[in-house]
């Protein structure tokens, strides 16, 4: 991927919007024929300039080294006038664009092959000291697939990480909305334009991580309908953005798998959950565990540390997470407390449940109440969208 020294903020509702490196990836980005690795090619030969649509069909068969079909979309005229439509979309507030070597494009470690030229966005761009946990499975989950996912979910909120998921049915949904409910962060990554939710069932689960300070992202511009071939290229971004990812439960034809892959591709820490070992739709994550897979059955597997008894972790700054990015785990699991033992906790009197938190009784601590776990103070300074 080129170097660049260029560091400017995403777009914002109002900005000016006469960045020529800008409108260049706006552009690139709606060749769809062209894999992202050959776009990041093609900037490099042509050091990143508009010169690079001084191309024709033959110049550009010659630098990629495969043949070019007329009809892929090569049409120079075509794809700058979207690349101005998508300019002035984001100058009106609703969708915001954040942009490959911007300071805050999302940090993808791992993913310097084919990461996105651009990520528009809707919601709170994610704070980058924040661990974020790529949570994913299949659409069709028996009940206790359901429950793992939302149980996980809930946990990593409680802990202040993040879920990075799709939105699709089924794992997805169940760990966005325990991450939710659990005053969490969610992260969502879609396969169309951000004008719209697919699918429309999960319209309602996007309003509200949204309204709980989550965003949710998409590399395609406004106005483009889910297509097949967006969703294994969304599940890159999904593992770009996580520190570990999570399969719950997958059939051996799962697109999670193809989220596992990526994962694996970028040295990301690969693990599944024990929901997903012994069952008729579990093949895929038992075949994963065969392979050496980590397993695990909650959160503090997952972040390798105590949920409830750790301090913050590297930070004592407001709204920095107990569990930030550099603090994941990818050793064997230590032993936590898992959503049982935090039951258990509060049955003995040990811990509360209140709103949406565990919260441990600190009686014996003068002047101090409970105190509840990944709560977090003020505001990040952030901007938001939509």
């Amino acid at each position: 991927m080129p170097e660049n020294s260029r560091r400017k903020p995403p777009i914002a509702p109002g900005e000016a919007h006469g960045d020529d490196r800008r409108l260049l990836l706006l552009a690139l980005n709606r060749a769809e024929f062209l894999k992202p690795v050959e776009k990041w090619k093609l900037l490099s030969m042509t050091g990143e300039s508009l010169e690079l649509f001084r191309l024709d069909r033959t110049d550009l068969e010659h630098l990629l080294g495969r043949r070019v079909l007329t009809s892929t979309g090569w049409n120079v005229r075509e794809l700058l006038s979207g690349a101005e439509r998508d300019m002035r979309t984001l100058t009106r507030g609703a969708i915001g664009c954040t942009f490959n070597g911007d300071d805050d494009f999302p940090p993808m470690r791992g993913n310097d092959y084919d990461p996105p030229l651009v990520l528009f966005f809707r919601g709170t761009l994610p704070d980058q000291r924040h661990a974020l946990i790529g949570v994913v499975g299949t659409r069709q989950p028996t009940g206790a697939g359901r429950t793992a996912a939302y149980r996980l979910g809930l946990e990593l909120a409680g802990a202040g990480a993040a879920v990075v998921s799709g939105l699709a049915l089924g794992i997805d949904s169940e760990a966005h909305r325990g991450s939710v409910d659990g005053g969490g962060t969610a992260v969502g990554v879609l396969g169309n334009g951000l004008d719209s939710v697919h699918p429309a069932s999960s319209a309602g689960l996007a309003r509200d991580v949204l309204k709980g300070g989550g965003v949710l992202f998409s590399e395609y511009p406004p106005e483009t309908p889910p297509r097949r071939h967006h969703f294994p290229a969304r599940n890159r971004i999904i593992s770009g953005l996580a520190q570990v990812v999570v399969v719950v439960q997958a059939p051996e034809r799962s697109g999670a798998l193809i989220t596992a892959d990526y994962a694996l591709d970028q040295g990301k820490e690969l693990v599944v959950h024990r929901a997903g070992l012994h069952c008729s739709r579990c093949r895929g994550t038992s075949g994963l565990a065969e392979c050496g897979a980590r397993v695990i059955d909650g959160a503090a597997d997952v972040l390798g540390a105590d949920v409830l008894g750790a301090d913050p972790i590297g930070s004592d700054e407001p709204g920095a997470s107990r569990f930030p990015r550099d603090a994941v785990s990818h050793q064997e699991p230590q032993p936590g407390r898992s959503l049982a033992e935090l039951v258990a906790m509060e049955l003995r009197g040990e811990a509360s449940f209140h709103n949406g938190r565990f919260v441990r009784r600190r009686g014996d601590v003068p002047g101090r109440g409970g105190r509840a776990v990944g709560m977090r103070d003020g505001a990040s300074g952030r901007r938001d969208v939509g």
